[in-house]
């Protein structure tokens, strides 16, 4: 059977075969604790799937592509408490279902593959990116990171600024947790307006910090020119529930608008109360909050008391350890019970690191550090 070439050149989603050798351990009867995918263990603050029962119908109908009004508002709320800007929920609102297919199918509406259009991202980063850009036919254009992993426009070479239609920002990063300043971030707005590239920010993360809240680039003017991507899973708990939203320029949600018309991709209307009462309460993600910044004090203290010190690692839901060989001390952690993702599978730059998702409870951040204390000590 013939298959898009794409798929051989870009592979599997890599994170996939270190969740596979977990099973099998699991599966065996061996103990894990898994800090290799984001997916928090803690429970969903009890109104928000109260919400979702009360809303489920007893006649099942398609829900529509832009959503519930009410919706939209709530996202529109979010968004002026936690930014202070104002947005149009009927224009610059698009609900969608969790950031991952949103991410990955912006490109669609955006590249023109016959015009040789590039897509920038930094790496290591989120492999979506990549991913969504190539089946889209756009030219790869990554931008490998180092050193305190901050994403700078002057990163960016005039070659590729010239060449892009889009640009990803992922703030705070997945997978170092390092935040781009607010004058940063301008910087990107004022470089991809001059070049007519629109800039895409990545921030699922953006309410999960320890000490100043990460800005969006919405704080450093507005939504033209640019598309943010939030979602409910990590500040809310709700992974399951793949529920998300777009917010940015009206030109740029009408173009996704008419995309996801042909493809069907809007959350269930229960999905979508359950969300309306998750983006309009703010007092769970601060409970959240804490309970993450706990766990990354029990995670970062604990490795570099063995000498493996966190770079960046400012807010997000990952802490990035530097080590010598990334592959090596993922292999001799599994095998004591611990999964954590090697560094390179986030891409280039991302040898010699591994990542740590604040998954486990903080009991279980608390066992597992006695694990790697006894596994690691004598390395």
């Amino acid at each position: 059977m013939r298959v898009n070439p794409i798929l051989s050149q870009i592979g599997s989603y890599a994170i996939a075969a270190i969740q596979d050798r977990a099973r099998h351990l699991r599966d065996a009867g061996r103990p894990l604790v898994d800090f290799s995918i984001g997916d928090p263990r803690e429970p969903t603050a009890p109104f928000i799937p109260e919400a979702l029962k009360a809303a489920v119908p007893v006649i099942s109908q398609y829900p529509t592509i832009l959503g519930l009004p009410r919706l939209r508002q709530a996202i529109a709320g979010y968004v002026e408490r936690r930014f202070g800007v104002t947005v149009d929920p009927d224009s610059e609102v698009l609900p969608t279902t969790g950031s991952k297919e949103s991410i990955f199918s912006t490109p669609l509406a955006f590249v023109d593959r016959e015009a040789g259009d590039g897509v920038i991202w930094p790496t290591p980063g989120y492999p979506i990116y990549e991913r969504g850009g190539c089946l889209a036919g756009a030219v790869p254009l990554p931008v490998a990171l180092s050193g305190d992993f901050v994403f700078r426009a002057a990163d960016i070479s005039a070659a590729a600024w010239k060449r892009a239609r889009l640009l990803w920002l992922c703030n705070p990063h997945n997978p170092s947790g390092a935040v781009i300043p607010l004058p940063e971030l301008a910087r990107f707005r004022e470089l991809a307006a001059r070049h007519d590239v629109l800039l895409c920010s990545d921030e699922c993360y953006v309410d999960l910090y320890d000490d100043d809240p990460p800005p969006s680039v919405l704080e450093a003017g507005g939504t033209e020119g640019v598309m943010i991507y939030f979602s409910l899973s990590k500040r809310s708990g709700m992974t399951g529930y793949r529920s998300g939203a777009m917010v940015g320029d009206a030109r740029a949600i009408t173009a996704l608008r008419a995309l996801r018309t042909g493809t069907g991709t809007a959350p269930p209307e229960h999905t979508q109360a359950a969300a309306i009462v998750a983006w309009s309460d703010d007092a769970h993600v601060g409970q959240r909050r804490e309970i993450f910044k706990r766990k990354r004090e029990i995670i970062t203290k604990a490795f570099a008391d063995l000498g493996y010190p966190a770079v960046a690692s400012r807010a997000g839901l990952y802490i990035w350890l530097k080590v010598e060989d990334d592959l090596a001390i993922t292999a001799r952690l599994l095998e004591h019970g611990v999964v954590v993702s090697p560094g390179r599978i986030f891409g280039p730059g991302g040898e010699g690191y591994i990542r740590l998702a604040m998954v486990p409870t903080v009991d279980e951040c608390e066992e597992a550090v006695e694990v790697v204390r006894n596994c690691l000590s004598s390395s």
